[in-house]
């Protein structure tokens, strides 16, 4: 399933870096490394983000990158925090993934080559149509009101609230 195009999108004025794998078990837990790592699940609403309300933006956790923006949220009734696009669309990669016996289109991160989760085309039709379900143990979550303070604000444009 195709990246569907989106409107222009800031480009990010920091360089993000991919930290290694020995860095990453050091500063996460180990169900973040699991899930991005390793290509771990996480257990359906088993984490605060799928239900979080607040303004702002998710980025890896492994890197730091921009990815989704609370704008594009949508509570899919999956359990897990659910988007119809990242912040841009270069910013993912698509792989085709048959794992547990299904057809799915995983979704990871380019940089950092985090596994994110997948995307699938039963999301909202007048938002684009895609789904894009992801783990919470792959995201940091950056309220609108510290993005600034945190090196986000060329993002803050984006963020409603």
């Amino acid at each position: 399933m195709p990246i569907q195009p989106s409107e222009q999108r800031p480009k990010q004025p920091v360089r993000y870096t991919r930290p290694s794998d020995a860095q990453l078990k050091k500063r996460l837990t180990p169900q973040q490394f699991a899930v991005v790592r390793k290509d771990h699940t996480e257990e359906p609403y088993s984490s605060s983000y799928w239900q979080e309300q607040r303004p702002g933006i998710y980025v890896d956790i492994a890197t730091g990158e921009p990815l989704f923006c609370s704008n594009d949220k949508f509570d899919a009734g999956c359990g897990w925090p659910s988007f119809t696009r990242p912040i841009r669309q270069d910013l993912l990669e698509e792989r085709p993934d048959h794992s547990l016996g299904m057809c799915r289109t995983e979704v990871r991160s380019k940089l950092g080559d985090s596994h994110l989760g997948h995307v699938f085309d039963d999301g909202p039709a007048e938002r684009g149509g895609l789904r894009y379900c992801i783990n919470a143990a792959a995201l940091r979550f950056i309220p609108k009101s510290e993005m600034q303070r945190a090196g986000y604000g060329y993002l803050l444009p984006l963020v409603d609230g």
